[in-house]
């Protein structure tokens, strides 16, 4: 398991106790090692609640961007059965890095998508990083027209830096995929329940994130530019996306008090990369009462509340 820079102190306690507990299974038992063993746990234990309840914007996005960290299949994999992957945009090509198909939670048939990234170059060169091309944005929104026309739930789980800017993207309507999915998304009838599982960044997360419900991962950010974008463009350096993530208030406690978010999912010490069953367990409970608590809604209705969910993202009073 690889870690973080601010992790340093903490993998190396964790290797010196694993190291004294070794040494106390395999050497004599008239050596009391408990005492010692018990000092530095205790002292772990302190060590990890001051890191990991005093984390800055800039590290939250670090372990957002973790190379375990568990992604979109992953996530599939552990909440759903009888995953059936659906390709193609009809129109131009199958994106690797947008993936979605039928599936079944806890007995409830969704359709299930998401941003899919890499575990190695080669992966990450078949899936672009995670950053969709036009026809990706296509696709989903194919599935999700699929899915309306039945009334089956929608479950997005989004994980990108951005939609991909490359020529190409641009020369086949980059924009145009994403604005018209903005539009269309209000327009699906069925519930759709969005989470921001690791990195939520620029159009490219909202292409598929228009939602009833947009959940977010303890860890994991939803911004218009990552910090490294918006520190160059404000600064001229991108050695400033520190100070660019605490102006960008990307974390879920922020994007909860401006209502741009409803629900944090919080996951364990270090990240979701720790223990991903448990996270998977606590998203899975909040999806399902989600779905539940919207399928009973007529169609029309669940419309007008997620259209007047974003209109009113912004606004303010003047006294």
């Amino acid at each position: 398991m690889s870690f973080l820079d601010f992790e340093k102190p903490i993998v190396e306690l964790e290797n010196k106790l694993k190291d004294i507990k070794q040494m106390s299974e395999a050497g004599s038992k008239k050596i009391n090692m408990a005492p010692e063993i018990n000092k530095l746990e205790q002292k772990l234990q302190k060590m990890k609640e001051d890191v990991y309840k005093n984390l800055s914007a800039w590290q939250r996005v670090q372990i957002a961007r973790h190379p375990h960290r568990p992604y979109t299949l992953d996530y599939i994999r552990m909440i759903t059965t009888d995953f059936m992957e659906l390709r193609g945009d009809r129109l131009f090509a199958d994106d690797l890095a947008l993936i979605g198909g039928f599936a079944t939670i806890e007995g409830r048939r969704v359709m299930a998508m998401g941003h899919q990234k890499g575990r190695d170059t080669k992966e990450n060169v078949m899936r672009n990083f995670g950053c969709a091309h036009p026809e990706g944005y296509r696709k989903a929104i194919r599935l999700m027209r699929l899915a309306g026309k039945f009334r089956v739930p929608i479950v997005v789980f989004i994980d990108t830096p951005g939609a991909y800017p490359g020529v190409g993207a641009e020369e086949r309507g980059q924009a145009q995929a994403i604005a018209e999915n903005l539009r269309d998304m209000l327009d699906i009838d069925s519930p759709i329940i969005a989470t921001v599982i690791g990195e939520g960044g620029s159009g490219g997360a909202l292409g598929i994130g228009v939602a009833d419900k947009v959940l977010i991962l303890q860890n994991a950010y939803y911004s218009v530019i990552s910090p490294e974008g918006c520190a160059s463009i404000l600064w001229r350096s991108a050695l400033k996306a520190s100070e660019a993530a605490e102006a960008l208030k990307l974390t879920g406690e922020d994007l909860v008090k401006f209502g741009i978010v409803d629900e944090i999912i919080p996951e364990p010490p270090g990240g979701a990369h720790r223990a991903p069953e448990q996270v998977a367990e606590a998203l899975t409970k909040s999806i399902v009462k989600y779905i539940d608590e919207l399928s009973v809604l007529p169609p029309e209705k669940l419309k007008d509340k997620r259209y007047n969910k974003y209109r009113s993202i912004g606004e303010f009073n003047e006294k």
